[in-house]
């Protein structure tokens, strides 16, 4: 059974920095890529990025594109996400996600296994 456990969250100050992580276990884990999701109080959960199983592409939202940065270490099988001039709207319970296919997947519903989530807040 796919495991994701997800570390790194916390409060803190606008225009600094987390790094999330996410372990995962119960399969091979370079084989498939890896997204994050958040999702803010009232809002749907959303895409943030997205990275290939191989870790030479990555994608993400427009939102948050130039300011964070997925990665991926396959031999450790976890994911990262390094997110830098942190803004109070990217404040949520952020996700990891993978699939249970191959290829790449931009909606939350292209992925079929998550994490419990980790509480990122950004004060002003």
């Amino acid at each position: 059974q796919v495991q994701l456990v997800e570390s790194g969250g916390g409060l803190v100050q606008a225009g600094g920095s987390l790094r999330l992580s996410c372990a995962a276990s119960g399969r091979t884990f370079s084989s498939y890529a890896m997204g994050w999701f958040r999702q803010a109080p009232g809002k749907e959960r959303e895409f943030v990025a997205l990275i290939n199983w191989s870790g030479t592409n990555t994608y993400y939202a427009n939102s948050v594109k130039g300011r964070f940065t997925i990665s991926r270490d396959n031999a450790e099988n976890t994911v990262y996400l390094k997110m830098d001039s942190l803004k109070p709207e990217d404040t949520a319970v952020y996700y990891c996600a993978t699939r249970s296919r191959g290829g790449l997947g931009y909606s939350l519903y292209d992925y079929d296994y998550w994490g419990q989530g980790t509480q990122v807040t950004v004060s002003s």
